[in-house]
Protein backbone atom coordinates (compact mmCIF):
# COMPACT_ATOMS: atom_id res chain seq x y z
CA UNK A 1 0.00 0.00 0.00
CA UNK A 2 2.81 2.55 0.69
CA UNK A 3 4.45 2.09 -2.83
CA UNK A 4 0.82 2.64 -4.12
CA UNK A 5 0.77 5.74 -2.04
CA UNK A 6 4.34 7.26 -2.80
CA UNK A 7 3.96 6.21 -6.76
CA UNK A 8 0.13 8.46 -6.45
CA UNK A 9 1.61 11.45 -5.03
CA UNK A 10 4.42 10.98 -7.11
CA UNK A 11 2.44 11.48 -10.49
CA UNK A 12 0.19 13.81 -8.33
CA UNK A 13 3.26 16.44 -8.33
CA UNK A 14 5.13 15.69 -11.46
CA UNK A 15 3.09 17.66 -14.03
CA UNK A 16 3.54 21.15 -11.75
CA UNK A 17 7.14 20.34 -12.22
CA UNK A 18 6.94 20.57 -16.05
CA UNK A 19 6.39 24.52 -15.33
CA UNK A 20 9.59 24.69 -13.73
CA UNK A 21 11.53 23.14 -16.39
CA UNK A 22 13.80 26.43 -17.84
CA UNK A 23 12.56 25.43 -21.58
CA UNK A 24 8.96 25.87 -20.61
CA UNK A 25 7.24 29.55 -20.01
CA UNK A 26 4.39 28.85 -18.52
CA UNK A 27 3.07 32.64 -18.87
CA UNK A 28 4.13 32.65 -22.19
CA UNK A 29 0.76 32.76 -24.17
CA UNK A 30 2.26 33.93 -28.08
CA UNK A 31 1.35 30.43 -29.51
CA UNK A 32 -2.31 30.23 -28.99
CA UNK A 33 -3.90 31.77 -32.43
CA UNK A 34 -6.65 34.77 -31.36
CA UNK A 35 -9.67 35.15 -33.34
CA UNK A 36 -8.72 33.26 -36.76
CA UNK A 37 -11.95 32.25 -38.82
CA UNK A 38 -12.97 29.63 -41.03
CA UNK A 39 -14.06 30.34 -44.59
CA UNK A 40 -15.46 26.62 -44.92
CA UNK A 41 -18.83 26.31 -44.31
CA UNK A 42 -18.48 22.62 -43.98
CA UNK A 43 -16.66 23.51 -40.69
CA UNK A 44 -18.71 23.81 -37.00
CA UNK A 45 -17.59 26.71 -35.91
CA UNK A 46 -17.46 26.86 -32.26
CA UNK A 47 -16.64 30.68 -30.97
CA UNK A 48 -14.38 30.64 -26.99
CA UNK A 49 -14.26 33.49 -25.59
CA UNK A 50 -11.65 33.68 -22.61
CA UNK A 51 -11.62 36.68 -19.37
CA UNK A 52 -9.11 38.87 -18.61
CA UNK A 53 -6.39 38.04 -15.84
CA UNK A 54 -8.18 37.50 -12.15
CA UNK A 55 -7.35 36.10 -9.08
CA UNK A 56 -4.05 34.64 -7.64
CA UNK A 57 -1.94 31.66 -9.89
CA UNK A 58 -4.07 28.69 -10.42
CA UNK A 59 -7.27 30.39 -10.09
CA UNK A 60 -9.51 32.09 -12.69
CA UNK A 61 -6.86 31.26 -14.96
CA UNK A 62 -9.42 31.66 -18.47
CA UNK A 63 -6.81 31.88 -21.11
CA UNK A 64 -5.04 28.92 -20.01
CA UNK A 65 -8.28 26.61 -19.45
CA UNK A 66 -10.11 28.57 -22.62
CA UNK A 67 -6.99 27.35 -24.50
CA UNK A 68 -7.08 23.80 -23.02
CA UNK A 69 -10.94 23.20 -24.32
CA UNK A 70 -9.65 24.75 -27.79
CA UNK A 71 -7.29 22.61 -28.54
CA UNK A 72 -9.87 19.44 -27.37
CA UNK A 73 -12.48 20.61 -29.15
CA UNK A 74 -9.68 20.31 -32.45
CA UNK A 75 -9.49 16.59 -31.72
CA UNK A 76 -13.31 15.90 -32.79
CA UNK A 77 -13.02 15.86 -36.62
CA UNK A 78 -15.19 18.87 -38.50
CA UNK A 79 -15.06 21.39 -35.77
CA UNK A 80 -13.72 24.87 -36.10
CA UNK A 81 -12.47 26.58 -32.41
CA UNK A 82 -12.17 30.01 -32.51
CA UNK A 83 -10.51 31.62 -29.37
CA UNK A 84 -11.05 35.22 -28.76
CA UNK A 85 -9.52 36.63 -25.07
CA UNK A 86 -10.47 40.21 -22.45
CA UNK A 87 -13.91 39.04 -22.32
CA UNK A 88 -14.67 40.07 -25.91
CA UNK A 89 -13.26 39.78 -29.48
CA UNK A 90 -11.38 42.64 -30.91
CA UNK A 91 -13.74 42.33 -34.31
CA UNK A 92 -17.43 40.77 -33.31
CA UNK A 93 -17.72 39.87 -36.10
CA UNK A 94 -15.87 37.02 -35.54
CA UNK A 95 -19.49 35.25 -33.57
CA UNK A 96 -20.67 35.44 -37.70
CA UNK A 97 -21.23 31.43 -38.66
CA UNK A 98 -20.76 30.42 -34.88
CA UNK A 99 -22.82 27.16 -34.13
CA UNK A 100 -22.04 28.06 -30.02
CA UNK A 101 -20.46 30.95 -28.11
CA UNK A 102 -18.77 29.86 -24.99
CA UNK A 103 -18.03 32.61 -21.98
CA UNK A 104 -15.56 31.64 -19.43
CA UNK A 105 -14.41 35.22 -17.39
CA UNK A 106 -15.26 37.14 -14.53
CA UNK A 107 -19.27 38.13 -14.34
CA UNK A 108 -21.32 40.19 -11.86
CA UNK A 109 -21.79 44.01 -12.19
CA UNK A 110 -18.48 43.87 -14.69
CA UNK A 111 -19.73 41.21 -16.77
CA UNK A 112 -18.35 41.63 -20.18
CA UNK A 113 -21.24 40.69 -21.99
CA UNK A 114 -23.51 42.97 -20.16
CA UNK A 115 -21.24 45.96 -21.30
CA UNK A 116 -23.44 48.66 -23.44
CA UNK A 117 -24.30 47.56 -26.84
CA UNK A 118 -23.11 44.08 -26.56
CA UNK A 119 -26.46 41.88 -25.22
CA UNK A 120 -28.10 43.44 -28.42
CA UNK A 121 -25.34 42.64 -30.91
CA UNK A 122 -25.73 38.72 -29.40
CA UNK A 123 -29.60 38.62 -29.79
CA UNK A 124 -29.28 37.81 -33.13
CA UNK A 125 -27.33 35.19 -32.74
CA UNK A 126 -29.39 33.81 -30.00
CA UNK A 127 -32.59 34.06 -32.16
CA UNK A 128 -30.85 32.06 -34.78
CA UNK A 129 -30.58 29.35 -31.61
CA UNK A 130 -26.83 29.47 -31.70
CA UNK A 131 -25.49 28.18 -28.83
CA UNK A 132 -24.56 29.52 -25.83
CA UNK A 133 -22.39 28.34 -22.63
CA UNK A 134 -21.12 30.23 -19.63
CA UNK A 135 -18.54 28.58 -17.52
CA UNK A 136 -18.22 29.50 -13.35
CA UNK A 137 -18.38 33.28 -12.84
CA UNK A 138 -19.41 33.97 -16.45
CA UNK A 139 -22.99 32.35 -14.75
CA UNK A 140 -23.16 35.26 -12.64
CA UNK A 141 -25.69 38.21 -14.00
CA UNK A 142 -26.60 41.14 -11.91
CA UNK A 143 -30.09 40.27 -12.19
CA UNK A 144 -31.21 41.29 -8.68
CA UNK A 145 -30.70 44.75 -10.05
CA UNK A 146 -32.07 44.61 -13.23
CA UNK A 147 -35.79 42.87 -13.93
CA UNK A 148 -35.47 43.39 -17.81
CA UNK A 149 -31.88 41.67 -17.65
CA UNK A 150 -33.15 38.85 -15.53
CA UNK A 151 -35.71 38.27 -18.15
CA UNK A 152 -33.61 38.24 -20.65
CA UNK A 153 -31.15 36.13 -19.36
CA UNK A 154 -33.51 33.48 -17.92
CA UNK A 155 -34.66 32.93 -21.29
CA UNK A 156 -30.99 32.42 -22.98
CA UNK A 157 -29.39 30.32 -20.58
CA UNK A 158 -31.95 28.75 -18.50
CA UNK A 159 -30.62 29.77 -14.74
CA UNK A 160 -27.83 32.43 -13.41
CA UNK A 161 -26.24 33.11 -10.46
CA UNK A 162 -27.62 35.83 -8.29
CA UNK A 163 -25.68 37.71 -5.92
CA UNK A 164 -27.62 37.33 -2.31
CA UNK A 165 -29.74 34.50 -3.65
CA UNK A 166 -27.19 32.16 -4.52
CA UNK A 167 -23.68 31.01 -2.60
CA UNK A 168 -20.36 30.08 -4.47
CA UNK A 169 -18.61 28.15 -1.54
CA UNK A 170 -15.35 25.57 -2.25
CA UNK A 171 -16.29 22.40 -1.52
CA UNK A 172 -15.64 18.76 -2.52
CA UNK A 173 -18.67 18.05 -4.48
CA UNK A 174 -19.05 14.14 -4.84
CA UNK A 175 -21.17 13.31 -8.71
CA UNK A 176 -22.46 10.30 -7.71
CA UNK A 177 -24.64 9.97 -10.57
CA UNK A 178 -25.69 11.44 -14.18
CA UNK A 179 -28.40 11.81 -15.98
CA UNK A 180 -29.04 10.15 -19.60
CA UNK A 181 -28.31 12.98 -21.52
CA UNK A 182 -25.30 13.55 -24.67
CA UNK A 183 -23.60 15.80 -22.39
CA UNK A 184 -22.61 13.18 -19.93
CA UNK A 185 -21.68 10.27 -22.62
CA UNK A 186 -18.39 8.95 -21.58
CA UNK A 187 -18.20 11.04 -18.02
CA UNK A 188 -18.27 8.86 -14.78
CA UNK A 189 -19.30 9.86 -11.57
CA UNK A 190 -16.06 11.83 -10.36
CA UNK A 191 -15.46 13.39 -6.89
CA UNK A 192 -13.37 17.42 -6.87
CA UNK A 193 -13.07 20.25 -4.73
CA UNK A 194 -13.98 23.61 -6.94
CA UNK A 195 -15.62 26.91 -6.10
CA UNK A 196 -19.17 25.52 -6.97
CA UNK A 197 -22.01 27.54 -7.19
CA UNK A 198 -25.51 26.59 -6.12
CA UNK A 199 -28.67 27.91 -5.21
CA UNK A 200 -28.77 28.94 -8.79
CA UNK A 201 -32.11 31.07 -10.22
CA UNK A 202 -34.56 29.53 -12.03
CA UNK A 203 -37.66 30.54 -13.72
CA UNK A 204 -40.69 30.25 -12.04
CA UNK A 205 -42.12 27.60 -14.37
CA UNK A 206 -38.80 26.12 -15.92
CA UNK A 207 -38.99 23.63 -18.87
CA UNK A 208 -36.36 22.65 -21.00
CA UNK A 209 -33.96 22.07 -18.19
CA UNK A 210 -31.90 19.22 -17.28
CA UNK A 211 -30.22 19.36 -13.80
CA UNK A 212 -26.51 17.56 -15.57
CA UNK A 213 -24.71 17.52 -12.26
CA UNK A 214 -25.76 17.77 -8.80
CA UNK A 215 -24.13 17.29 -5.26
CA UNK A 216 -25.07 17.66 -1.72
CA UNK A 217 -22.94 20.39 -0.35
CA UNK A 218 -22.46 20.44 3.68
CA UNK A 219 -24.62 22.42 5.38
CA UNK A 220 -21.78 25.14 6.76
CA UNK A 221 -21.62 26.31 3.13
CA UNK A 222 -24.90 27.71 2.53
CA UNK A 223 -24.44 31.16 3.14
CA UNK A 224 -27.18 33.06 2.26
CA UNK A 225 -30.84 33.26 3.84
CA UNK A 226 -32.37 31.93 0.38
CA UNK A 227 -29.85 29.20 1.01
CA UNK A 228 -29.81 28.11 4.51
CA UNK A 229 -34.03 27.18 3.85
CA UNK A 230 -32.76 23.70 2.15
CA UNK A 231 -30.28 22.04 4.62
CA UNK A 232 -28.87 18.81 3.41
CA UNK A 233 -30.64 19.21 -0.24
CA UNK A 234 -28.62 18.23 -3.36
CA UNK A 235 -27.94 21.08 -5.58
CA UNK A 236 -27.79 21.71 -9.04
CA UNK A 237 -24.10 23.16 -10.37
CA UNK A 238 -24.53 22.46 -14.40
CA UNK A 239 -27.23 22.52 -16.26
CA UNK A 240 -28.34 21.96 -19.88
CA UNK A 241 -31.37 24.24 -20.96
CA UNK A 242 -33.04 23.25 -24.57
CA UNK A 243 -34.02 27.11 -25.33
CA UNK A 244 -37.43 27.95 -26.99
CA UNK A 245 -36.09 29.53 -29.56
CA UNK A 246 -34.76 26.01 -30.72
CA UNK A 247 -31.30 27.16 -29.46
CA UNK A 248 -29.27 25.03 -26.72
CA UNK A 249 -27.16 26.40 -23.80
CA UNK A 250 -25.28 25.06 -20.68
CA UNK A 251 -24.91 26.72 -17.41
CA UNK A 252 -21.26 25.08 -15.68
CA UNK A 253 -20.54 26.73 -12.30
CA UNK A 254 -17.22 24.33 -11.50
CA UNK A 255 -13.83 25.94 -13.23
CA UNK A 256 -12.07 28.45 -10.62
CA UNK A 257 -9.28 25.68 -10.21
CA UNK A 258 -7.38 25.66 -12.95
CA UNK A 259 -6.06 21.91 -12.17
CA UNK A 260 -9.65 20.64 -12.65
CA UNK A 261 -8.90 20.16 -16.35
CA UNK A 262 -6.54 17.57 -15.88
CA UNK A 263 -9.71 15.51 -14.74
CA UNK A 264 -10.90 13.88 -17.62
CA UNK A 265 -14.42 13.63 -16.43
CA UNK A 266 -14.26 17.05 -15.75
CA UNK A 267 -12.90 18.42 -18.86
CA UNK A 268 -14.78 16.15 -20.79
CA UNK A 269 -18.50 16.87 -19.68
CA UNK A 270 -17.48 20.54 -21.32
CA UNK A 271 -16.29 19.15 -24.28
CA UNK A 272 -19.57 17.31 -25.03
CA UNK A 273 -21.90 20.66 -23.83
CA UNK A 274 -19.98 22.63 -26.39
CA UNK A 275 -20.25 19.80 -29.29
CA UNK A 276 -24.27 19.77 -27.81
CA UNK A 277 -24.67 23.46 -27.49
CA UNK A 278 -23.39 23.20 -32.01
CA UNK A 279 -26.27 20.98 -32.34
CA UNK A 280 -23.59 18.02 -33.37
CA UNK A 281 -24.09 14.06 -32.04
CA UNK A 282 -21.87 13.97 -29.30
CA UNK A 283 -20.23 10.64 -30.12
CA UNK A 284 -21.61 7.54 -27.25
CA UNK A 285 -18.27 7.49 -25.52
CA UNK A 286 -17.88 11.25 -24.96
CA UNK A 287 -16.09 13.65 -27.24
CA UNK A 288 -12.45 12.90 -27.46
CA UNK A 289 -10.38 15.31 -24.77
CA UNK A 290 -7.09 14.03 -24.89
CA UNK A 291 -4.71 16.26 -22.27
CA UNK A 292 -0.77 16.03 -22.84
CA UNK A 293 -0.02 16.93 -19.41
CA UNK A 294 2.77 19.64 -20.63
CA UNK A 295 -0.54 21.70 -21.79
CA UNK A 296 -2.15 21.93 -18.32
CA UNK A 297 0.71 24.46 -17.35
CA UNK A 298 1.04 27.10 -19.97
CA UNK A 299 -0.59 29.09 -21.18
CA UNK A 300 -1.34 30.81 -18.22
CA UNK A 301 -1.66 34.51 -17.11
CA UNK A 302 1.40 36.73 -15.36
CA UNK A 303 0.31 37.64 -12.14
CA UNK A 304 2.80 39.98 -10.93
CA UNK A 305 6.70 39.36 -10.03
CA UNK A 306 6.18 38.80 -6.25
CA UNK A 307 3.42 35.59 -7.39
CA UNK A 308 5.56 34.49 -10.05
CA UNK A 309 8.81 34.14 -7.33
CA UNK A 310 6.43 32.56 -4.86
CA UNK A 311 5.14 29.61 -7.76
CA UNK A 312 8.55 29.51 -8.46
CA UNK A 313 10.23 28.48 -5.12
CA UNK A 314 6.95 25.77 -4.31
CA UNK A 315 7.87 24.00 -8.01
CA UNK A 316 11.50 23.56 -6.87
CA UNK A 317 10.53 22.66 -3.44
CA UNK A 318 8.13 20.04 -5.22
CA UNK A 319 11.04 19.07 -7.39
CA UNK A 320 12.93 18.59 -4.40
CA UNK A 321 10.35 16.43 -2.57
CA UNK A 322 9.97 13.94 -6.07
CA UNK A 323 13.80 13.42 -5.84
CA UNK A 324 13.08 11.95 -2.22
CA UNK A 325 10.36 10.01 -3.60
CA UNK A 326 11.85 8.64 -6.38
CA UNK A 327 14.95 8.03 -4.05
CA UNK A 328 12.20 5.90 -1.39
CA UNK A 329 10.18 4.07 -4.31
CA UNK A 330 13.62 2.64 -5.62
CA UNK A 331 15.02 1.66 -2.11
CA UNK A 332 11.48 0.02 -1.46
CA UNK A 333 11.74 -1.66 -5.15
CA UNK A 334 14.87 -2.91 -3.87
CA UNK A 335 13.26 -4.50 -0.79
CA UNK A 336 10.45 -6.32 -2.64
Amino acid sequence: MRLASLLCLLLSVTFALRAADEDIDPYDQSQQPLEVDTTDPKLTKIVLVAGSRSHGPGDHEFFAGTSILFNMLKQTPGVFPVMARDGWPKDPKIFEGAKAIFFYMDGGGGHPVIKTGRMELLQPYIDKGVGFVCAHYAVEYPGEKNAELKAKILTWLGGYYETGWSINPHWDAEIKALPDHPITRGVKPFKTNDEWYYNMRWPDEPKGITHILKATPPDKTRGTPEAKKHPGREEIMAWAFERADGGRSFGFTGGHRHANWGNENFRRLMVNALLWSAKLEVPAEGAKCDLNPDDLWKNLDFKGDAVAAKMRERLQALKKRVAELEKENAELKKGK
